[in-house]
């Protein structure tokens, strides 16, 4: 699978594309394979993101696994920049449980690209975050989006 390599604040992003959809995002990322036009793109709006330039990403991606899973990041990825929703209130919004949808957000393959980061946990708890550094690089995203004052 090509993979396009991403220098950022939040480390080297690598992005991953399966017939012309992303697929995955890992940190430590390498250039590997083609670089098609969709990872091409991928790269230009996570730099514009890192630079303050870009708000709401708009790159084709699939989602692999369950509906549950599907569902649970594309409501991820309708929060707002610089917005978070709870574990509690996309619970409410997708009719499962907060445990559920917790744990659909930990499967997320595409970190910041589908939000996962503005999830915390009930009454604004900052609660894991699958990516590279933990809880430290969700609090950074948020900063990034500002989002901090919900972190004093």
């Amino acid at each position: 699978m090509p993979m396009i390599a991403v220098e950022t604040q939040f480390g080297c992003l690598g992005v991953e594309e399966i017939d012309g959809a992303i697929t995955r995002l890992v940190w430590n990322g390498r250039d590997e394979g083609l670089a098609t036009p969709v990872l091409q793109e991928a790269a230009a709006q996570l730099r514009a993101y890192d630079e303050g330039r870009l708000q709401q990403f708009d790159l084709p991606y699939r989602i692999k696994g369950s509906e549950f899973q599907r569902r649970v990041c594309d409501a991820m990825y309708a929060i707002p920049f610089g917005d978070t929703r709870t574990y509690g209130e996309l619970a409410n919004e997708l009719g499962y449980s907060a445990q559920a949808v917790g744990r659909g957000c930990g499967g997320n393959p595409i970190p910041i690209i589908i939000p996962c980061h503005r999830v915390l946990g009930a009454d604004g708890k900052m609660v894991g975050f699958s990516g590279h550094g933990g809880v430290e690089t969700k609090v950074a995203l948020l900063r990034h989006e500002g989002a901090a004052s919900l972190l004093i």
